[in-house]
């Protein structure tokens, strides 16, 4: 017997199980906030985040009530932090300027709620129920 044929059979067995591989679930709707940086500014701390929606079509408006934590664990204040229209799959840079507020005193940022969630075919509690949050910053961010 050729070795070519035998070659040829085993590179078909090896392949096999790749093609019988099923492709990967796609991912759950989300609505995607990273916590990026606390910059001190000139009046205050600026607060910059990274917002990815993936609910499945474009956001008209989406804002976010936080909770801004000092670093010994009493809340400074709660603010709207107001994200706009959010295009689908798109990602997208937020800063906010907090006046009055320290940077090295922050020590965690919790979104308090969702105050708004509004798109076309999109339900007003999608951005809620898909949230997703994640931090660069050594400081707790999440729900």
């Amino acid at each position: 017997m050729s070795k070519i044929p035998a070659l040829l059979f085993s590179l078909l067995a090896l392949s096999a199980p790749v093609l019988a591989q099923e492709a990967a679930p796609a991912a759950a709707p989300s609505l995607a906030v990273e916590l990026n940086a606390l910059q001190p500014a000139e009046n205050g701390c600026r607060v910059t985040f990274l917002a990815t929606n993936t609910l499945g079509g474009q956001l008209e408006r989406a804002a976010v009530e936080v909770a801004f934590f000092t670093s010994d664990g009493a809340i400074d204040r709660i603010v709207t932090l107001d994200f706009k229209a959010l295009a689908e799959g798109k990602t997208k840079v937020l800063q906010f300027e907090l006046k009055n507020l320290s940077c090295e005193g922050i020590g965690r940022l919790l979104i308090n709620d969702v105050t708004a969630c509004e798109g076309t075919g999109i339900a007003a509690t999608a951005c809620l129920d898909g949230l997703v949050t994640t931090t660069r910053p050594d400081i707790a961010f999440g729900v």
